[in-house]
């Protein structure tokens, strides 16, 4: 199985721009994890709703237009489908969408950025938390949790190309990177870490004002967390850095 996961920043623009359908046709992935898709489903076109063969699943903001968003396309129907974490003041914002596959449950997860003033770093610490509980809980019924996204964290120095300048900015925050660990301790597991402890310079979001992409001046806050349990079955795991069309690059999972 061949699970992909990007932030696109506006999933009609990534359509509009040409980098959309050839996701699919280029790596033939089995699930298809977005975040960031700043959509209604009513504002997207049929054939971006209706991938051939695959189901499609849609969360979007019910505050603001234009904001936030996930979606899940996967090949295989799912047993369940679940929007959010049954927490109202934490779902509507469409950040987090789910499946119960056959051997997997798999969430893509849009996390809350810490900018924007002390409410919103609040309001990230508390769905970090929230979030936690939720995946231990799923664990507990007896379901196998992977979960990717755009977690807006860098967990440690080399997962960003500028440690020191930003240990006092959101993304590289103590308190956000102690998250990190609490999830890593509760055995869910950076998988890239796993398989590519020292490897470095390798990025899934640059900035795009200063075009920091071609110097590759990033920050690693893409990731595929997978339980402990089903480690084992994980093939191999990385970044597709040459394929635009985001701030972010997609990143993949390959298990068996």
């Amino acid at each position: 199985m061949k699970i992909i996961s990007w932030n696109t920043n506006g999933l009609r623009a990534t359509v509009k721009q040409g980098y959309f359908e050839p996701l699919f046709k280029k790596y033939s992935p089995d699930v298809v994890c977005l975040q960031e898709t700043k959509a209604h489903p009513d504002q997207l076109t049929k054939e971006t709703k209706e991938v051939s063969g695959y189901y499609s699943f849609f969360s979007h903001s019910q505050e603001r237009k234009g904001y936030s968003g996930v979606a899940i396309y996967t090949k295989e129907k799912p047993r369940e489908v679940f929007y959010g974490m049954g927490i109202k003041s934490l779902d509507t914002e469409g950040r987090l969408l789910g499946i119960k596959l056959k051997k997997f449950t798999i969430i893509t997860g849009y996390f809350p950025n810490g900018g924007q003033g002390p409410h919103r770093l609040k309001y990230k610490l508390e769905f970090y938390d929230a979030f936690l509980k939720f995946i231990l809980k799923l664990r507990k019924s007896g379901e196998n949790v992977i979960f990717c996204g755009d977690v807006n964290t860098a967990h440690t120095p080399i997962d960003l190309t500028h440690p020191k300048a930003n240990e006092e900015n959101t993304g590289f925050l103590p308190i956000e990177r102690a998250w990190i660990d609490k999830v890593i301790k509760n055995n869910f597991i950076d998988i890239f870490r796993k398989l590519y402890p020292n490897k470095k310079e390798m990025y899934t979001y640059w900035d795009q004002k200063t075009r920091s992409r071609d110097r590759n001046v990033g920050w690693r806050l893409d990731y595929f967390f997978v339980d402990s349990k089903v480690v084992s079955k994980v093939k191999d795991t990385g970044m597709l850095t040459d394929y635009y069309g985001s701030d972010h690059c997609p990143i993949f999972l390959e298990i068996n």
